[in-house]
């Protein structure tokens, strides 16, 4: 997995406290210190899966595009890293001792199983968490973070 699925995750809990707001790529870049260039890539990417939106003008930036309750971390993980699977089969036992060329082993091998298995876990934990969750779970243990992240972007305005 990618860095920028961190600091995608990052930027739209930090959003998610800034509803009214559109913030520009070079602010939330700084928030965490990031390079602005390469964070505006992934920024870009969840633009384009409909995640956040992009406003144009003097007050520009992003925003989120969605209601946080509805925007999954694995929405995020897709819109950054691609829907591919983690694991890609390509059949090596075809080619081991006793292969059989016309069996399809992704169905068949045990090691393919066990990491199909282990995607389907990994992909539903992550679509059953959403923005609003990690940021209430922030929040119920450091009550202070939202109005912290929200002076700290009003700081980094100016």
């Amino acid at each position: 997995m990618s860095e920028g699925v961190e600091w995608a995750m990052h930027s739209c809990v930090n959003l998610s406290w800034l509803p009214d707001e559109a913030v520009t790529a070079k602010r939330l870049a700084a928030f965490y210190d990031l390079p602005t260039a390469y964070l505006n890539k992934q920024l870009q990417a969840l633009t384009r899966a409909g995640i956040l939106s992009s406003v144009s003008g003097p007050k520009g930036g992003f925003q989120l595009a969605r209601d946080p309750r509805k925007i999954t971390l694995l929405d995020i993980v897709i819109a950054i890293d691609g829907a591919d699977d983690a694991f890609r089969c390509t059949q090596i036992l075809k080619a081991g001792p006793g292969g059989n060329p016309r069996a399809n082993y992704r169905n068949i091998c045990v090691v393919s199983q066990t990491m199909r298995a282990a995607e389907l876990n990994y992909r539903r934990e992550l679509a059953g968490q959403t923005i609003a969750d990690i940021a209430a779970r922030v929040e119920a243990q450091a009550p202070r973070v939202p109005d912290d992240t929200r002076t700290r972007f009003a700081e980094l305005r100016s």
